[in-house]
C-alpha cells in the first residue's frame, strides 16, 4: 500500500560555490526525502522486524517426512526383533533328531536337555556342538529353526572302517582312529580287524591303514578280515576268502578302490583261482 505521508522538504545549506541554474544564477536546491513509517520497537532492541517469511522448499519438507518414517520403521522392526530374541512364545520345546545310526535319537535329545526353554534365536550351531562334545560319534551337525518351537538336529556321524582288539574286547575306530563304540565279537562286525592297533604299528601307519579302508565302498570293506602295513608304502589288505590284496601306499586311492572292486567283480576262474589283487599300480593292476 502507498505511504499517506506527505514529503518533507528542507533547504540545503549555501554552498561556497554553486554552479548558476539555467535562468537564476542562485536559486538554492530543494531535496525532498521519504521518512520511514515508524513502526513498533524490535524486542532484541535492533532495527525493526521487517523481514519477509517464505515457506519452506516442498523438496526439503519430503526428505524429512521420509526420514523421520524411516526412523520410526526401524524402531518399530528393531522392537519386533526383539521381541522374538526373548519372547518365551518362541521358546525351544521340542528337539527332533535326524541322520543318527550308532546313536539314537534319545541320547542326542538328552545331550541337548539345557537348551529347552531357550528362545530359538538364541540357540546356535556352536552351542549345540558344545554340548554334543560327549558324544564322539558325532562328525558334524547343523541345527534348523522351526518355529514357534522345534529345533531340528542334522546329525552327521563318523563312519567306522576297521576294528582294534583292546584287551578282550575290539574297538570300533574311523578314519582317525576316534573310537567309537566296542564289541566282544569281531565277527559280528562286517569290518576288517588292524592287526596291533594304533598303539604297535604307530601313528603313521595307523593312518595310511585307516585312510585306505575309508576309500573303499561298503560292499568292498565288508569282505575285508584284516588290515596291516610293513610302511606308509605297503599297505595290505586280506580278504575273508584268503586272498591278498596289494594296496601300496595311499595314493590314488579313490581310483585303486574302483580297479579294486570292479576286479572282485569279475568272474573267477575255478581252475586258476585269484591268490593276489595288487592294485598298486592302479592303472595296470595285476592278478596272480
Amino acid at each position: 500500500m502507498a505511504s499517506t505521508r506527505r514529503p518533507s522538504y528542507r533547504t540545503s545549506a549555501p554552498a561556497a560555490k554553486r554552479r548558476p541554474g539555467p535562468g537564476n544564477g542562485s536559486t538554492d536546491v530543494i531535496s525532498a526525502s521519504k521518512a520511514a513509517p515508524a513502526g513498533p520497537p524490535n524486542p532484541a532492541g535492533g532495527a525493526p522486524d521487517n523481514v519477509l517469511s517464505f515457506p519452506e522448499p516442498k523438496g526439503r519438507r519430503t526428505r524429512r517426512n521420509l526420514i523421520l518414517a524411516a526412523c520410526i520403521i526401524a524402531a518399530l522392526v528393531a522392537g519386533l526383533l526383539a521381541a522374538v530374541v526373548y519372547s518365551p512364545l518362541f521358546a525351544v520345546r521340542t528337539v527332533a533328531v535326524d541322520g543318527t545310526k550308532m546313536l539314537t535319537p534319545g541320547q542326542v535329545q538328552d545331550a541337548l536337555e539345557p537348551v529347552h526353554g531357550k528362545p530359538l534365536p538364541q540357540v546356535n550351531d556352536d552351542e549345540v556342538k558344545q554340548l554334543l562334545e560327549p558324544l564322539v560319534q558325532i562328525k558334524e551337525v547343523t541345527t534348523e529353526a522351526r518355529p514357534p518351537s522345534v529345533l531340528v538336529v542334522h546329525i552327521h556321524e563318523r563312519t567306522p572302517v576297521a576294528l582294534v582288539k583292546q584287551g578282550e574286547v575290539f574297538q570300533l575306530v574311523d578314519v582317525d582312529g576316534v573310537q567309537l563304540g566296542t564289541t566282544e565279537d569281531a565277527a559280528s562286525v562286517q569290518l576288517p580287524v588292524i592287526d596291533g592297533g594304533a598303539g604297535v604299528v604307530g601313528k603313521d601307519l595307523f593312518k595310511a591303514i585307516t585312510s585306505v579302508l575309508a576309500a573303499l565302498p561298503a560292499d568292498v570293506l565288508a569282505k575285508l578280515s584284516d588290515a596291516s602295513a610293513k610302511s606308509v608304502d605297503a599297505v595290505e589288505l586280506k580278504l575273508v576268502d584268503g586272498q591278498t590284496i596289494v594296496w601300496g601306499n595311499a595314493g590314488e586311492k579313490e581310483l585303486k578302490a574302483r580297479v579294486l572292486a570292479a576286479l572282485l567283480k569279475a568272474p573267477a576262474d575255478p581252475k586258476n583261482p585269484v591268490q593276489v589283487y595288487d592294485v598298486s599300480v592302479p592303472r595296470h593292476p595285476v592278478t596272480r
